[in-house]
């Protein structure tokens, strides 16, 4: 069952972030082998030049990535539905964490998605204008909080599905403690030789099952709170 999300406001756009300037970046989502079609359909409905500085909207449905200031950016298209579609395999998530809020669109895009989203942030400002964006979008499902995303979300655990939008050299123990059996986390993990891989981890009864979904590139996971 898709859970239909309404986002408020007139978010249409024109030109360069018109409906059928999304529908082009759809159609390159799915030529690149993006195939489920829910996912798909929150692309299309959620306004990404939203999410970006008014300097960049033109720029918003290209499938790159593109600064967001404070030295992070807003991932590229294709990444954003690569972890959502593997977050979603094998069933339908009732709660998911999100660690790394950033400019807030990978939440939105899982907000319409999943009933209950619950995201992370340690950089103030960021998690600022993301709530700002969430509520002009009338996204009332997600659950945003200024923490240490090593640390997750505790006292809302357990969760289906964990999306960590930053990379480190191991998982952190907190986020698998805080997983459902049977649920999913999904990151990108630093290689020794250098690089980083994109890996869903499912909890099993057993432990933890790996499945390698290729290279990524994404900023650091890093502690503390700024």
């Amino acid at each position: 069952m898709i859970h239909k999300r309404r986002i408020g406001g007139d978010n249409r756009g024109i030109g360069m972030t018109s409906p059928g300037t999304r529908e082009r970046l759809v159609q390159r989502l799915r030529e690149h082998g993006i195939a489920d079609e829910r996912v798909l359909k929150a692309i299309l409905q959620v306004p990404r030049h939203e999410f970006v500085d008014e300097a960049l909207s033109s720029r918003a449905y290209e499938d790159t990535a593109l600064p967001i200031g404070l030295g992070q950016t807003i991932s590229q298209p294709w990444i954003v539905a690569r972890m959502t579609e593997a977050v979603m395999d094998g069933g339908q998530p009732q709660k998911v964490l999100e660690v790394g809020t950033g400019s807030g669109y990978q939440a939105a895009i899982l907000a319409q998605l999943v009933p209950e989203v619950f995201t992370v942030e340690r950089i103030k400002e960021l998690l600022r204008l993301a709530r700002r964006r969430f509520h002009r979008l009338a996204m009332h499902n997600i659950h945003a909080r200024h923490a240490d995303g090593h640390l997750g979300w505790m006292s809302q655990a357990p969760f289906d599905g964990i999306v960590v939008t930053a990379a480190s050299r191991s998982v952190p123990e907190d986020l698998l403690e805080q997983l459902r059996v049977g649920g999913l986390l999904v990151m990108p993990l630093e290689e020794r030789g250098g690089g980083q891989r994109l890996l869903a981890i499912r909890r099993t009864e057993q432990g933890y099952e790996r499945t390698d979904l290729g290279g990524v590139i994404f900023v650091p996971l890093l502690s503390g709170l700024e």
